[in-house]
């Protein structure tokens, strides 16, 4: 569609730094909520695109990414620029009950 046609409500590139990345998503037809978390990187290769953008490094990314495809996630996820994985892991699975992977625990 190109920039002059679309807009977005973040511009620019991430900051290199720490990642913390969250998808919370409904089960349907289990009638439950689930989620994964994992830690990366935010690198600080240059891209030329639109929008918000970043690379991201993520260890056992293709294992990752046949978890999101194999239980049916959508992509796109929740970040904070940190690592807190094992905080947000624990407190969806111990204070809300919800099922969570958790990326290269």
């Amino acid at each position: 569609m190109g920039k002059a046609n679309s807009f977005g409500t973040v511009v620019g590139s991430l900051k290199a730094g720490p990642l913390t990345y969250c998808r919370v998503s409904t089960d349907d037809y289990a009638g439950k909520i689930r989620a994964y978390c994992g830690e990366g990187e935010i690198t600080s290769d240059r891209l030329q695109t639109f929008g918000g953008y970043g690379v991201v490094k993520i260890a056992a990314l293709q294992a990752l990414l046949q978890h999101i495809c194999r239980q049916g996630y959508e992509h796109h996820v929740a970040v904070n620029r940190s690592h807190y994985g094992r905080a947000v892991v624990d407190a969806l699975a111990n204070y809300k009950g919800w099922e969570v992977y958790h990326h290269g625990a």
